[in-house]
């Protein structure tokens, strides 16, 4: 698939995205419609595969059915391929099959390489495609031996390393879906190890390595100390940093006398779950406490949290924390009346002021459209749809409940939500504008009254 787009030269990189993401999604959603995907062996509508297989492709976890419970071992491995090749981008995974095909790398390939990765230059974008794998390989690796050490003693050597392996991958690539239904019951997250140490940290270090982005990872592997990383990862690293310990603070104060969720735990323990789930709305979509148990307040910060989500070039969705926080400096920088946005004493181009505008604009009317079609379609409560509309669009995966009453007008919304907040707004824009005339008339200028 990768080579037929990489030959077409009529498609733009962001529309050969578009139709590749959705090419997987619709293949996805047939192979879980067979009778051998479930475990009943009965096939699933398709309208449930197809939503099904966009929060897959989409990495966005939100589910119609619970996955340990009503997926066979083939419609999971099945949901867990879809996962791996929606994170790293089916781009990625075709330079890999032509590299070990001999096939040379060509110029189309490349500039969808790049509008995958979010590079800024064609220069070393085969490469990074073949880091980015190793890299993801190696961290769920590790990461699936660590979390064996809980789930192996509890559900034997089969079951326990592919509880493991599916969650690894699932959490570093931010992709919300579990198997523990099967375990601890039907759509319960991580709800009945929030008290485990290992599983919480280890799950919400990997939202975090698989969150901050490859070029990040690759950048602080190369020069280690802060003061030498390129401005881009300065800005991910620090915004992660402030977002991350913000949202702990705020979570452990407002639910801390919350008997439902962090009322009943000890310091240490309550401190840690309101880390994880200040970390989880940050694309990663598991619960180690109840979302519709959290005070009103909390849920807002979590909605927040997710519409910011993840960092360019990663598994998250989101605006993006690069995104945010040059909104900020921006908006700065308007009201210190000064004519440059400059972050750590480097100037932003306006290009990339106006295009954070511009998502900005798109992800809200996105957000508010999607809405307020809900409220029309849904029975439910405000705040559970505007939680679950946010939640689609930053691929989140995170809910309050509603996602299974949803009517299928509901479901297809959401499922176009997801695909949206996957690719992005930007790209989505961009694949479906017309292309710019080379040649622009000049217009007088005229100043109208704002604010």
């Amino acid at each position: 698939m990768a080579q037929w787009f990489s030959r077409n030269k009529k498609l733009k990189p962001e529309l050969a995205l578009v139709f590749g993401f959705l090419i997987l999604i619709l293949l996805g959603s047939i192979l879980l419609s067979l009778p051998a995907a479930t475990v009943s062996g009965e096939s699933t509508s398709y309208l449930d595969t197809l939503f099904t297989s966009t929060s897959a492709v989409c990495v966005t976890g939100l589910v119609v059915y619970d996955t340990g419970t009503h997926w066979s071992a083939f419609g999971q491995a099945l949901i867990l391929l879809m996962i791996h090749i929606g994170g790293l981008g089916f781009m990625t995974f075709g330079v890999l099959f032509a590299i070990l095909l001999g096939r040379k790398i060509g110029l189309r390939s490349r500039l969808l390489l790049q509008e995958a990765l979010s590079e800024f230059t064609l220069q070393g974008v085969v490469k990074l495609a073949t880091r980015v794998l190793m890299i993801t390989l190696a961290i769920e690796f590790a990461a699936t031996l660590v979390l064996s050490t809980r789930f192996v003693p509890l559900l034997g050597w089969k079951q326990g390393l592919w509880v493991s392996f599916f969650q690894a991958v699932s959490a570093f690539n931010n992709a919300g879906f579990d198997i523990l239904g099967s375990v601890t019951g039907p759509f319960s997250s991580i709800t009945a190890y929030a008290g485990d140490p290992v599983i919480v940290l280890t799950l919400a270090a990997l939202f975090i390595v698989g969150g901050i982005g490859f070029m990040v990872m690759i950048d602080v592997v190369k020069k280690r100390r802060f003061r030498n990383l390129v401005l881009h990862s300065k800005l991910v690293l620090y915004t992660t940093g402030i977002l991350i310990l913000g949202g702990t603070i705020l979570i452990y104060l407002l639910e801390i006398n919350n008997g439902q969720t962090l009322g009943n735990m000890g310091l240490l323990p309550g401190i840690m779950n309101a880390f994880f789930q200040a970390v989880t709305p940050r694309t990663a979509g598991f619960n180690s406490i109840t979302i519709s148990s959290m005070t009103m307040a909390s849920q807002f910060v979590i909605i927040m949290l997710m519409f910011i989500g993840a960092s360019p070039g990663s598994t998250g969705g989101g605006i993006k924390t690069t995104t945010f926080a040059t909104m900020i400096a921006g908006t700065v920088t308007i009201l210190s009346q000064r004519k440059d946005v400059v972050l750590y004493n480097r100037k932003i181009p306006e290009a990339q002021i106006n295009k954070v505008y511009l998502i900005l604009v798109i992800s809200l009317g996105v957000i508010m459209l999607n809405t307020f079609l809900l409220c029309i379609s849904e029975q439910a409560e405000f705040l559970e749809i505007f939680f679950e509309v946010v939640s689609a669009f930053g691929t989140v995966g995170l809910s309050m409940g509603i996602t299974t009453e949803l009517s299928n007008v509901g479901r297809a919304i959401i499922i176009v939500t997801m695909f949206i907040g996957r690719l992005g707004p930007a790209t989505v824009a961009f694949a479906i504008a017309r292309d710019r005339k080379k040649t622009e008339i000049g217009f007088p200028e005229e100043k109208i009254i704002l604010g």
